[in-house]
């Protein structure tokens, strides 16, 4: 495969260095370095002798059977040469990379697909810098690079491209006038999806709260307002956002802002009673740190807690140690059993970038998935996947339909089997209990299964987009999120 960025085919799965703008992305390890040297051969192999150029092989559903079985085998034989227990899988045959329907058995599914952490960027006309800016995909090839990002593009990526038939637009912390993603802009995205779809409980709004800068009052004012006007799902805040105003939501810490108890109180009054919360990958910023929600969640019964990226912080996840309490989702997983907070309790845990990130390393996911499947409950883990910084949810979708926790793993972490029935959970029962939704929307925006492959197949290659080096990352984020 060439070189060039501009010709080398798109692979299926991204297994390149990475990141959603948040957090600097992560080296690649040698297991997804060879991975991606034996998808590059198989390619190289398996197009020419299906008349297929590398591109259209990569893009179609033997291409990312293809890339899930290569990187199973490599976490394989890695594990095996290095002594480590088998931990997770892709189980994907060989067969599928070479037969579309054998492919499309294999990563097909019925699944309720409910993801509750998707974004984008609406600028006005005219604009020529701002968020979207620091990612590669403001090269998609408008005339305008921060078009690539709006409403369209959005709605293409995880309406069309994928099985995804209800989303949450979830705010950024972004603290700009205009926002690209204020409410207004939301509801814009929610009245294209009925425009489209011909519903208008397809797509669920986040209320952005700041109540660490300026005057709390104020913040909450703001709340109220936004709470009589727009359908708000639940309330979306960034305790690390800006690094000089980091604030608890259990005001724990004198020298943090104190405005964590106000907030909560004002969601009690207004409603509706749900917290979503940015923990983990968080820009180096001790108040990404999930220590505060099990003391908050305990304080607060009657509020539900959404911790978004479930506290994840990177590669590293192994079964939990309570002498590592201080790492990525253990941190979360010591919080909540330091205060009593027992499982399927008011606390949930969301995967946005935590799956695309573990999923490169099937034992990591393991672990990431048992830990959290085990301790916060199985009706508490939500389907997120942070899109559409990393493009078309899809392949997330097919990575989780396809996987599987190893039975050593199993016995000797009580992890669960990955069931259909627990894939189910996660991938919408739970968020449409969370979200009181009693009829989930199941059908494709009225297009059947041939109308859709079709218009995949016509729309440009997907991409994966964010920073892809720790220069572009450390800019983006000094930029956007540090101010």
């Amino acid at each position: 495969m060439s070189d060039d960025p501009e010709e080398r085919p798109v692979p299926p799965i991204e297994l390149g260095p990475i990141s959603n703008g948040e957090y600097l992305p992560l080296r690649p390890t040698e297991v997804t370095r060879e991975a991606v040297r034996r998808l590059r051969a198989l390619t190289d192999d398996t197009a020419p002798r299906h008349n297929m150029s590398r591109r259209d092989f990569l893009r179609s559903s033997c291409g990312t059977a293809a890339a899930l079985f290569v990187l199973a085998a490599c976490s394989s034989e890695s594990g095996k040469a290095n002594g480590r227990p088998s931990g997770g899988t892709f189980t994907v045959p060989r067969t599928a990379t070479t037969d579309p329907a054998q492919a499309r058995e294999v990563l097909g599914g019925d699944e309720f697909v409910f993801d509750v952490q998707t974004h984008l960027l609406e600028y006005a006309p005219g604009v020529t810098d701002g968020f979207g800016s620091g990612f590669p995909y403001f090269g998609c090839g408008e005339s305008e690079g921060l078009q690539c990002f709006g409403i369209d593009h959005w709605f293409r990526e995880v309406f069309v491209r994928s099985d995804t038939t209800m989303a949450v637009i979830s705010a950024v912390p972004l603290l700009t006038d205009p926002n690209p993603l204020s409410i207004d802009v939301m509801e814009q995205a929610r009245a294209a999806a009925k425009r489209v779809c011909g519903d208008d409980k397809r797509v669920f709004l986040h209320g952005q709260v700041n109540p660490n800068v300026g005057d709390v009052q104020q913040e909450i004012d703001h709340m109220r307002a936004m709470a009589a006007v727009h359908p708000i799902a639940a309330w979306k805040v960034y305790t690390h956002v800006p690094r000089d105003r980091g604030w608890w939501l259990d005001d724990h810490d004198a020298d943090a802002v104190q405005c964590g108890q106000a907030f909560v109180d004002a969601v009690r009054e207004i409603g509706p009673p749900i917290v979503c919360v940015h923990k983990g990958l968080g820009a180096n910023s001790e108040y990404s740190s999930p220590l505060d929600i099990g003391p908050v969640a305990k304080a607060n019964p009657d509020i539900t807690f959404v911790v978004y990226h479930s506290g994840y912080d990177g590669p590293g996840e192994g079964p939990y140690d309570a002498g590592d309490a201080d790492h990525g989702i253990n941190r979360l997983i010591a919080s909540l059993d330091r205060a009593g907070i027992a499982p399927h309790a008011n606390v949930y845990a969301e995967l946005g970038s935590t799956w695309f990130l573990a999923m490169r390393d099937p034992t990591q996911a393991a672990h990431v998935l048992g830990k959290l499947l085990t301790r916060v409950g199985d009706d508490r883990v939500l389907w997120g996947t942070d899109s559409i910084w990393y493009g078309s949810p899809q392949p997330q979708i097919e990575a989780l339909r396809t996987f599987s926790i190893g039975n050593e793993l199993q016995d000797r972490f009580h992890y669960p089997a990955l069931t259909d029935s627990l894939r189910r959970k996660v991938f919408g029962a739970n968020a449409a209990r969370l979200y009181g939704v009693d009829a989930p929307i199941r059908q494709k925006c009225n297009a059947s299964p041939d109308q859709l492959a079709q218009l995949r197949a016509a729309l440009p290659p997907p991409r994966a987009y964010g920073p892809r080096t720790i220069a572009e990352a450390a800019t983006h984020m000094r930029e956007h999120f540090v101010v």
